[in-house]
C-alpha cells in the first residue's frame, strides 16, 4: 500500500476518533447540564454554604401580676473578621476602652488566621451604639439573647437559673425549658473558602419564640417573706429557713422563699455574699438590681421546701389527732391522764417539759404540744390506721409540682416499724418529709378538709402577650367537713393559749400548730446534740380562711418553733391577709372565699370596705 494511501487512512481514523470524541463530550455536556446540573450545583453551593442556628427568643416568667421575673432581651456581641483587617493596631486602641479588654488581647484576635472571632459577647447597648459609629472594618455586630432578672436574686432557688447558652440550668427554667425555649430556626450563609462572605439569596427558616410562664407567685408577698425569714435567720444564729404562702382554695403558692445563711470565714466573720453581677455583663444573666438580704444571709442554694427532707416534729400531730376525730376515738374536751414519761421498748418518751401526772382534754394536749397524750391517742388508732392517714394526707407521694429534684418524702411502711414507732411516728420522728408536704395537709384542713394540690404556674404566655390558663389544680376529700371544723376549733387553740401564742395577728384568728424537731445525725444512728428545726404551719383568717403558710427555720437558737418560727408566719400573713384586703372580722365576710385570691370576686366583702388588690 503505498505512503499516501495508508496517510490517508490515518487521517481519517484520526477524524473518525476526533468526531467520536466530541459526539461524547457533547453527550457528556448535555448530560451535565441537562440532566445533572442541579447534583452539581448542591454539591457546589454545600461547600460554600455555612449553615447557622438562629436562636429563638426564650419565654419570660412573670409574677401572678405580670411583673417581670426573668425574661430574655437581645444584646449585641462584637465578632471580627482578621482576613478583612489590615490594620489591627489601631483597630484594637479604639476597641478597648469600650470592651474593657486589653489592647494586647484585642491585637492578637485581629490577627488570628480566621474568618470570624469573638472579641466580647453581649454588650451594653451604648456600648454597642459606640462600636457602630466608629464604621471600624471587619469588626461587625451579632445579636445574642441574654436572660435579664429585674428583681434580682428574688425567688431564685424557684424561678432558676440559665447556663451560659441560654438554656434551663434549674429550677422552673430547667424544669419547663422545652417550653420556654421555643424553636431555633436557621439560615444558610454563602462564602467564599477563605470566610468571606458572598452575595446569595440566603436560604432562612425562622425562629419561633418560647412560651412564657405566669407564676402563682406574688413578687410583694414573696418580698415580704424573704425578709422577714431572713430577719429571723440572722437573729436566731439559723443555718437557713423556708416560708411558703398558700392560697387555700386553689392551692396556688403565693411565695415560696428558700434562704441559707452565708457561710462564715475561717476567722468566725460571715463571708460577704455574691455580689450581683454588674450592668455591663457579658454573662448568660443579667441582674437588673441588687439582692436587699440583710448581711449574712443569701438565697439557697435550691428550692429546699420541696427538694430537702426533715422530720417535722409536733405539726406532725395533724395525722394522729384527724385519723383519731374520724374515727370516732376522741372528742375535742374528752380527757386524758397524762404521765409525766412513757417507756416504750428501750427508750423513755417525755414532754417538753418536765410535768408530773396531770389531766388534759384533747384539745390541751394538741395545745400544749404533749407528747405522750399524743401517743396514748395513737395506741388507740393502731399502726395500719396511722399509716393510712399519713398516706391519706400526702405524706410520701409527690406534691404535684414536678419540680426538678423534688424529694416524696421517706415513710417507713409496716416493714420498717419497730416496737418504739408507734411513738416516734405521730411526734414527727421517723418520718422524713418536705416542709410543702406539711403545708398542704395543713391547707386540706383549711380547706374544709380538701386536699388541693399545690402549683406554681398559673397560665402560659404567648408571643403576642396573650394568656392561656393553666389547669386548675386537682383536689379530693381527706376529711369529712364536721371533723375539720373540730380540727380547726382545736388548733385555734394553739395560738390562742398554747405554743403558737406568736403566731397571732391583730383583727385576725389564727389557726396553726408548732413543731420543734431534732435532726438526724448523718453519720450514725441518733441526733445531734442541740440541733433542731423549729417550725409553724398554719391559717388565717381560721374560721373563712383565705391564706395558709408554713415557716422552717434550720439550726435556730431558741430551739422552739413557737419562738422562732411563729412570730414570723405572724408578719408575712399579717402582709398578706392585708395585701388582699381580707376583712379583720368574721362578721365582715358575707360569704367564704370559693376561688383564688387575687381573682375578680375571690373575697367577698361588704359595700365600703377597703381592700388591696394584688
Amino acid at each position: 500500500m503505498s505512503p499516501v494511501v495508508l496517510l490517508n487512512r490515518r487521517a481519517r481514523a484520526v477524524r473518525l476518533f476526533l468526531v467520536v470524541a466530541f459526539v461524547l463530550l457533547v453527550g457528556r455536556l448535555v448530560g451535565v447540564q441537562e440532566f445533572s446540573h442541579q447534583h452539581y450545583a448542591a454539591l457546589s453551593t454545600a461547600q460554600l454554604t455555612q449553615t447557622v442556628s438562629i436562636p429563638a427568643l426564650r419565654g419570660g416568667i412573670y409574677d401572678r401580676n405580670g411583673e417581670v421575673l426573668a425574661e430574655t432581651v437581645t444584646r449585641q456581641t462584637v465578632v471580627a473578621d482578621p482576613m478583612l483587617i489590615t490594620r489591627p493596631a489601631p483597630i484594637a486602641d479604639a476597641l478597648s476602652p469600650l470592651l474593657g479588654v486589653p489592647t494586647a488581647t484585642l491585637r492578637a484576635q485581629l490577627t488570628e488566621h480566621s474568618g470570624f472571632v469573638y472579641l466580647a459577647h453581649r454588650v451594653a447597648d451604648p456600648v454597642a451604639a459606640a462600636i457602630t459609629k466608629l464604621r471600624l472594618p471587619g469588626i461587625n455586630l451579632i445579636p445574642e439573647s441574654q436572660r435579664v432578672v429585674p428583681v434580682g436574686r428574688l425567688a431564685q432557688p424557684v424561678v432558676g437559673t440559665v447556663a451560659w447558652n441560654g438554656s434551663g440550668n434549674s429550677g422552673l427554667e430547667y424544669q419547663y425549658q422545652q417550653l420556654l425555649a421555643g424553636t431555633a430556626g436557621t439560615e444558610d450563609l454563602l462564602q467564599s473558602p477563605g470566610g468571606v462572605a458572598l452575595p446569595s439569596g440566603n436560604r432562612t427558616t425562622a425562629a419561633h419564640p418560647g412560651t412564657g410562664l405566669e407564676l402563682t407567685i406574688d413578687e410583694s408577698i414573696q418580698y415580704v417573706a424573704e425578709q422577714a425569714l431572713a430577719a429571723e435567720v440572722v437573729a436566731s444564729h439559723a443555718q437557713g429557713g423556708t416560708a411558703v404562702v398558700m392560697d387555700v382554695k386553689s392551692g396556688d403558692i403565693l411565695a415560696m422563699a428558700n434562704l441559707s445563711a452565708t457561710p462564715t470565714t475561717p476567722g468566725g466573720a460571715s463571708a460577704a455574699s455574691p455580689a450581683p453581677a454588674p450592668a455591663t455583663t457579658s454573662g448568660p444573666t443579667l441582674l437588673a438590681s441588687s439582692d436587699t438580704l440583710p448581711a449574712g444571709v443569701q438565697e439557697a442554694p435550691s428550692n429546699s421546701a420541696v427538694t430537702q427532707v426533715y422530720e417535722p416534729g409536733s405539726v406532725f400531730k395533724l395525722v394522729t389527732f384527724s385519723a383519731a376525730l374520724t374515727d370516732g376515738l376522741i372528742s375535742p374536751e374528752q380527757p386524758f391522764t397524762i404521765p409525766g414519761s412513757l417507756p416504750m421498748g428501750q427508750y423513755v418518751f417525755h414532754d417538753a417539759e418536765a410535768h408530773g401526772t396531770e389531766q388534759l382534754t384533747a384539745t390541751q394536749i394538741l395545745a400544749q404540744s404533749s407528747n405522750i397524750g399524743t401517743i396514748e391517742i395513737t395506741q388507740g388508732l393502731g399502726e395500719t390506721r396511722l399509716l393510712n392517714q399519713i398516706s391519706l394526707l400526702g405524706f410520701g407521694h409527690p406534691t404535684g409540682l414536678g419540680f426538678p429534684g423534688e424529694s416524696q418524702g421517706l415513710v417507713p411502711g409496716p416493714a420498717q416499724w419497730t416496737q418504739t414507732s408507734i411513738g416516734s411516728t405521730p411526734i414527727g420522728q421517723d418520718d422524713a418529709v418536705t416542709a410543702q408536704q406539711v403545708l398542704d395537709a395543713y391547707n386540706a384542713v383549711a380547706n374544709g378538709g380538701v386536699f388541693v394540690a399545690p402549683r406554681l404556674v398559673r397560665g402560659y404566655v404567648d408571643g403576642s402577650g396573650g394568656v392561656t390558663a393553666a389547669p386548675p389544680s386537682s383536689t379530693r376529700r381527706v376529711i369529712a367537713p364536721s371533723i375539720d371544723a373540730e380540727l380547726t376549733t382545736m388548733f385555734e387553740a394553739v395560738v390562742t393559749g398554747g405554743t403558737g401564742t406568736s403566731a397571732a395577728i391583730d383583727g385576725y384568728t389564727v389557726a396553726g400548730k408548732t413543731g420543734t424537731a431534732q435532726i438526724p445525725n448523718p453519720n450514725h444512728l441518733g441526733y445531734i446534740p442541740g440541733a433542731f428545726y423549729g417550725t409553724f404551719a398554719g391559717f388565717a383568717p381560721a374560721q373563712h380562711p383565705v391564706l395558709s403558710a408554713i415557716v422552717v427555720l434550720d439550726h435556730p437558737t431558741p430551739i422552739y418553733g413557737g419562738a422562732v418560727a411563729a412570730p414570723v408566719f405572724s408578719k408575712i400573713m399579717a402582709y398578706a391577709l392585708h395585701h388582699y384586703g381580707i376583712p379583720t372580722t368574721a362578721a365582715a365576710v358575707t360569704s367564704a372565699s370559693s376561688t383564688a385570691v387575687g381573682g375578680t370576686g375571690s373575697v367577698t366583702v361588704p359595700p365600703g370596705a377597703v381592700t388591696e388588690g394584688p
